[in-house]
């Protein structure tokens, strides 16, 4: 009995150092790139406004008396102390416009954080409302999210600005450990009212002009275990109920023994 024991945990041990192996194939990024290699980007890596944005819309001028009228700051001046801390922005509804002072309904939807500055400059200029006015956009709940199927990890990650693509939110992360499978990374999204899946392989260089490779706001990452990580704790699973199972077995071979008169004390 002694040996079959010897030869169970060896074979334990055999299988957990099997399923712990990875080939750097299966995790390297950018496998296919060389030194020096350049590669033509088709996308601008800039994001758009989408409904249920909230942006920070600030406009300035030489006379900032002018421009006063046009910023939800000069509200927020006028509200009492204790709603001071309140954040003010702009927030994009359903159909894509927001409410802007003076200026009334502008539909922004679509537009990139630099378009919206230059639309909403050219109509102050046109409106003569400024002559010199200066437009600042920002988003405020700029957001990525990211999960694993496996349930070990959920993170929200903050941008700063409008501009994070996989390879930046992976960094923020502190990247995938080498359990993650590396060539299907998801990224649902909302598209034209569909929630929509879509998957990248970062291993190869063509992920750079995948349409999905830019971020966008409420972009939810989603990675899932190597089979080997599967077979490694469907192993740990059935491997803990045999041991179980081997000692209610030695129990009962040692109750039968000394009932039987085998074994005396």
């Amino acid at each position: 009995m002694k040996s079959s024991k010897i030869f169970f945990v060896l074979v334990a041990l055999f299988c957990v150092m099997v399923s712990s192996c990875m080939s750097p194939k299966k995790v390297l990024y950018l496998q296919d790139m060389k030194q020096n290699s350049q590669i033509e980007l088709e996308n601008q890596f800039q994001a758009v406004i989408s409904p249920y944005d909230e942006l920070t819309i600030l406009v300035s001028a030489h006379d900032f008396d002018l421009a006063k009228p046009f910023n939800l700051s000069s509200i927020q001046s006028n509200i009492s102390t204790q709603n001071s801390q309140q954040r003010f922005g702009y927030l994009v509804d359903p159909n894509g416009n927001i409410q802007f002072p003076i200026l009334g309904e502008l539909h922004v939807a679509g537009m990139t954080r630099l378009d919206l500055q230059d639309y909403i400059t050219d109509r102050l200029k046109k409106g003569d409302y400024l002559t010199d006015p200066y437009v600042m956009v920002r988003f405020n709940n700029f957001k990525v999210f990211y999960l694993d199927n496996y349930g070990s990890k959920a993170t929200v990650l903050n941008i700063t600005d409008e501009r994070c693509t996989l390879f930046e939110a992976l960094a923020m992360l502190g990247d995938l450990n080498a359990s993650t499978k590396h060539d299907k990374i998801g990224i649902l999204r909302e598209v034209n009212g569909k929630m929509t899946m879509h998957y990248m392989d970062p291993r190869k260089s063509d992920v750079f002009n995948d349409p999905y490779f830019m971020l966008q706001q409420n972009d939810i990452i989603i990675t899932k275990p190597i089979k080997s990580r599967y077979a490694k704790d469907e192993f740990s699973y059935w491997t803990s109920w045999l041991s179980v199972l081997s000692s209610l077995t030695s129990i009962a071979t040692l109750y039968m023994l000394i009932t039987k008169g085998y074994i005396v004390y």
